[in-house]
């Protein structure tokens, strides 16, 4: 079979996917270690049987639901490469958004010490670090898989040295000798109401971390604990930076005001949605 002949055959499986044809090019790339441009070049070449068993059980995999990150094993962010696994939250473009406008507020800091909470992947905690060479960053969740990938990107993109995960329920566990110490404090955390996610698409809610997408009754539980737990922590002077969803921007605008926060302001996103909610100590 010609690789233009299994990506057709792997989008008529595909029927009734969002990008059929995108997910089995990534797939079917993957499958030869190749980027997609060799497929279209090689449109006409013969792949052989190993090659196409591997595929079309990755296709299945994609069929039944899975998302093709997890397949694939990684995924880009902030023109970085993450690996990323089941039991942390796939990197997306909307979280470029909080990264971008983090880096920008942090310009005039030096050496600045940045705590991400929830860092699941590393693509907060990595990319900071990578895009700033004074920062250290603390890596903060409380699961082992989250800080295990957080290790492995971090070492991939060259910046171990700088990016430290620790193992915490929230801010719990993090060192008196952080108090009033903290530049940035950092989060995307879970801010999905608990009724909403059942609505979700399936390879959200039935392959990605439920931990790492509810955010209680009224999606509003962790951006009030991390707020409250931060006012120790953050340093006068330092902000608080949280992706929030489309229509939370008031909501947690109002918890940063109500716990001391200034110059309190929302961010949108390339498509006109709140995205992002920074306050200053």
């Amino acid at each position: 079979m010609k690789i233009f002949e299994a990506i057709k055959e792997a989008c008529n499986k595909l029927n009734g996917f969002d990008s059929p044809q995108l997910d089995a090019e990534v797939i079917l790339s993957h499958a030869l270690n190749r980027d997609k441009i060799y497929l279209y070049i090689n449109r006409d070449m013969e792949l052989e049987n190993g090659i196409l068993e591997e595929f079309f059980k990755m296709i299945e995999r994609r069929k039944n639901g899975e998302p093709v990150q997890y397949i694939v094993g990684k995924q880009e962010f902030m023109s970085l490469v993450f690996i990323v696994k089941p039991g942390v939250l796939i990197p997306r473009g909307d979280t470029e958004i909080l990264v971008e406008e983090t880096l920008k507020n942090m310009n005039e800091m030096k050496n600045p010490t940045i705590v991400d909470v929830g860092c699941g992947s590393g693509a907060i905690s990595v990319s900071i670090a990578k895009y700033r060479s004074d920062a250290l960053v603390y890596g903060i969740d409380k699961m082992d898989t989250p800080l295990e990938v957080t290790g492995i990107n971090a070492e991939k993109n060259g910046v171990l040295d700088r990016v430290q995960g620790i193992k915490s329920d929230l801010l719990s566990s993090l060192d008196k000798s952080l108090y009033n110490a903290i530049d940035v404090l950092i989060s995307n955390p879970p801010y999905i109401r608990e009724d909403v996610i059942p609505t979700l698409m399936r390879e959200v809610k039935d392959y990605e971390p439920f931990v790492a997408l509810s955010g209680g009754l009224d999606g509003l539980y962790f951006y009030r604990e991390i707020t409250n737990q931060s006012l120790k922590f953050i340093k006068p002077g330092g902000f608080i930076a949280f992706e929030i969803g489309y229509d939370q921007g008031e909501d947690v605008k109002n918890i940063l005001i109500e716990n001391g926060f200034s110059n309190v302001y929302c961010k949108k996103d390339l498509a006109g949605n709140d995205r992002v909610v920074t306050g200053w100590r």
